[in-house]
This record gives structure tokens, C-alpha cells and sequence, in this order.
């Protein structure tokens, strides 16, 4: 987003996510009357209105705070933590690791880290590809529901997949393209993909 006013990114987001201020409004908890005032700048959201926004159309908070481009933070490089594997099978990771810095991708902020996949369950074209993100989320949360995150086993495996509710209560089924699903498993912890990259 270029440099420009709170209210005038809170509606950019919103026109790109294509969501009506009424749907935005439910996912907030506000009245769509408070997001068309945000919008237009009669009033301005709180600290906590900003960040239920931003986890609702899915942006990092800094973006939606500042704007990509009112203070680039100068990330050049983020730390490789790890290698996962996308498949059900193969993997091999530590998640938590210093393996060396990677580029950063535009959207990095200080939280960003990096892991290499490792395996082909989201296709061949994707093995040794780096997944980025930076709200790794312990326990997880519903609003990654659906989402493909990098997700932490309860046996230590860290793998990248879609995350549905299992059917068990507290317990995941975990999805990939190639692979069969991975069905009611402990995730410790997730955290939602914000870019991929080729190595």
C-alpha cells in the first residue's frame, strides 16, 4: 500500500479482499456504519480495531498500520529457521534453527523468518522453494482454519499444509495436493504463509 491515511488503507485492503464493509463489519464485531466512518475518515479505529482488521483480510498489522511504503523498514534478509517437508511421509525439520539468512521478501517485518521446503506434496515445482512467515500462532487459532500454514506436530514434525478442524475436538486433518490426508493430529502450533519464493 503506498503512503497514504489509516482510513484510506483500511478501504484499499478491503476493495482488494473483495469484501463488502458489511462483511467486514461482521468480522470485526463493528457496525457497518463504523467501517464506512473509519473508511471515510470521520473517525479513526483503535489500536484494536486495526488489528482485528488486519487478521480478518489476512495482512500483517504493520502494513495496515503504516503502509508498505510509509516506512520501509530496510529487511534485507530474514533467518532460514528450518526445512520442512510438504508430504505426509518424508520430512525432516527444526523450525526453531539458524540455518543462515535468505532474501526478505517486500512484505518482511521483524518477525519474519524463513523455511525450506523439502518433498513434493504441494507439486515438484515447489520442492526447495522458501515459505515465509511471522505470526507463528501457539495454540491455533480458528482464523487459520482453511488456511495453508507451517504447522508443528505434536512428534516434532513441521510440515506446510492446509489446516481443517479434525474430527476429533482439538485435533487437525492436514491437507496437501498430492499426498493423503493427515487426519486427526496434535498441531502445537501454526502459522499462516504469507509468501513463497524459489530458491
Amino acid at each position: 500500500m503506498a503512503h497514504t491515511s489509516i482510513a484510506s488503507r483500511i478501504a484499499e485492503a478491503r476493495r482488494r479482499a473483495g469484501w463488502s464493509q458489511d462483511r467486514l463489519a461482521n468480522a470485526v464485531g463493528a457496525a457497518q456504519t463504523t467501517v464506512s466512518s473509519w473508511e471515510r475518515g470521520r473517525t479513526e479505529p483503535g489500536r484494536e480495531d486495526v488489528r482485528r482488521i488486519a487478521e480478518a483480510l489476512d495482512l500483517p498489522l504493520a502494513d495496515l498500520e503504516l503502509g508498505q511504503g510509509d516506512k520501509r523498514r530496510g529487511i534485507e534478509a530474514v533467518q532460514l529457521v528450518g526445512f520442512v517437508a510438504a508430504g505426509a511421509r518424508a520430512w525432516f525439520a527444526d523450525g526453531q534453527g539458524n540455518f543462515g539468512e535468505v532474501p526478505a521478501p517486500e512484505s518482511a517485518n521483524e518477525r519474519t523468518v524463513a523455511v525450506e521446503i523439502r518433498g513434493a506434496s504441494l507439486g515438484e515445482f515447489f520442492n526447495e522453494w522458501l515459505v515465509f512467515y511471522d505470526d507463528r500462532r501457539e495454540p491455533v487459532t480458528t482464523d487459520l482454519i482453511g488456511r495453508l500454514c507451517v504447522v508443528g506436530l505434536a512428534d516434532g514434525r513441521v510440515l506446510v499444509k492446509m489446516i481443517k478442524a479434525g474430527q476429533t475436538p482439538g485435533l487437525y486433518t492436514l491437507l496437501s495436493q498430492t499426498e493423503e490426508p493427515i487426519t486427526d493430529v496434535e498441531v502445537t502450533w501454526a502459522a499462516r504463509v504469507r509468501s513463497m519464493t524459489p530458491r
